[in-house]
């Protein structure tokens, strides 16, 4: 029934919207010397984030391919688009554009302009959408013979603002097993065509594996967390359980790796190592090898964690809440330590104290952990599955 509902709401919409999209496919000849492209990428954003990386791993694996990458959203930095631009594609940031709430009509007519340029195209192409609320919004106005595939990183808003375009997409990749059953489930609520369910295809997210090294250990323990300063991703909470375990006396090292300074305290930023955003691979892996003896994951919600398999593979123990697939790949006192609640921070806290102060007492448990989580990341996370399986999915051959 709302499935029904949202669909009538959008062509209510489109009649509405109809005269600017007009307006954006005549004048679709001025927007770039015409040039053929197997591949139009849309995405948001190119600063620091999982989701980017995911990005731009997939971006490189097609490289030598032509291909348009289109950024719709504006970005809070640069950190990655050095990397996007690497992998010899042309791109544009159409931002200025489509995310102006006060221009918003400039939204409506790029959709036009995008059509009109895309359709024109004498080749056959691909149109791939990652995350970009502007690409959902285009799809409706792309002919049908023009194959369209969209990733979901995880279960949240755009869970919600895809449901009405469903129907133009060939195939959706998910990245997580648990995210699968939750969009599952609300097909099921919203009355979504239980055909659309055969459109979901599973391609796990992969890593450019590092150099194996030995680690070595010290007599005080490296804890380490990576990531943005939103909220799902509770930095405060590592902030706390750095500053606990000080109070606890207990002989820890803690360095913050994102642009998170604001979520701490005075004490963090005394006594604890903040790095700031890092885009370079090579000092990321640094820092994974000389910080990383734990990874700290107090997320409210992930899908799988970038840097939970880049920690693995240097070989740090992982400390985590059992949110989305992190349950599937760290088993308690094999790989880490899963935390019994996701919302009760209090008992976050006095979990990750407890499980501390079992690493520094027993060592042998950490070397173990450390190569087990070594093994798993070089068997597991590499990229050839990853690079494969979407050359797979967009059958450009």
């Amino acid at each position: 029934m709302w499935y029904k509902l949202m669909i009538i709401k959008r062509i209510i919409e489109d009649l509405f919207i109809f005269p600017f999209v007009l307006w954006g496919r005549l004048s679709s000849d001025s927007f770039l010397p015409r040039k053929s492209y197997d591949i139009y990428f849309f995405f948001p954003f190119f600063h620091t984030g999982g989701a980017e990386k995911v990005h731009t791993q997939i971006t490189h694996t097609f490289k030598g391919r032509q291909a348009l990458i289109i950024f719709t959203r504006k970005s809070h930095h640069d950190a990655f688009y050095a990397q996007f631009k690497s992998s010899g594609h042309d791109i544009i940031d159409i931002s200025n554009y489509t995310d102006n709430k006060w221009q918003y009509w400039n939204n409506l007519i790029y959709r036009g302009i995008l059509a009109g340029y895309i359709e024109t195209q004498k080749e056959r192409c691909v149109v791939f959408n990652g995350h970009s609320n502007f690409a959902y919004k285009l799809s409706r106005w792309l002919r049908k013979d023009i194959p369209q595939f969209e990733l979901i990183h995880s279960f949240n808003s755009f869970s919600y603002i895809r449901i009405p375009f469903i129907a133009y997409y060939k195939k959706t990749v998910m990245i997580s097993k648990n995210r699968i059953d939750d969009h599952i489930r609300q097909y099921h609520r919203y009355g979504i065509p239980s055909a659309y369910e055969s459109r979901i295809q599973y391609i796990q997210n992969a890593i450019d594996l590092p150099q194996k090294r030995q680690r070595f250990f010290a007599d005080h323990l490296r804890v380490m967390y990576v990531g943005r300063s939103t909220p799902e991703k509770r930095v405060h909470l590592a902030a706390a359980i750095a500053n606990q375990a000080r109070e606890k006396q207990l002989p820890i090292s803690m360095t913050f790796v994102g642009d998170v300074a604001a979520s701490l305290t005075v004490e963090n930023k005394e006594k604890d190592v903040i790095c700031g955003n890092i885009s370079d691979p090579n000092e990321l892996n640094r820092l994974y090898r000389e910080q990383a003896d734990v990874l700290l994951i107090p997320s409210t919600t992930e899908g799988l964690p970038m840097v939970m398999m880049e920690a693995m593979a240097h070989g740090a123990v992982i400390m985590a809440t059992p949110v989305g697939d992190i349950p599937f790949h760290i088993i308690p006192e094999q790989n880490g330590f899963l935390f019994s609640s996701v919302n009760d921070e209090e008992l976050i806290i006095t979990e990750a104290i407890e499980f501390l102060h079992r690493l520094l007492s027993d060592k042998e448990l950490l070397r173990q952990i450390s190569e087990t989580n070594t093994e798993q990341a070089f068997r597991n996370y590499g990229l050839p599955r990853f690079e494969q399986e979407y050359k797979n999915l967009l059958d450009l051959n």
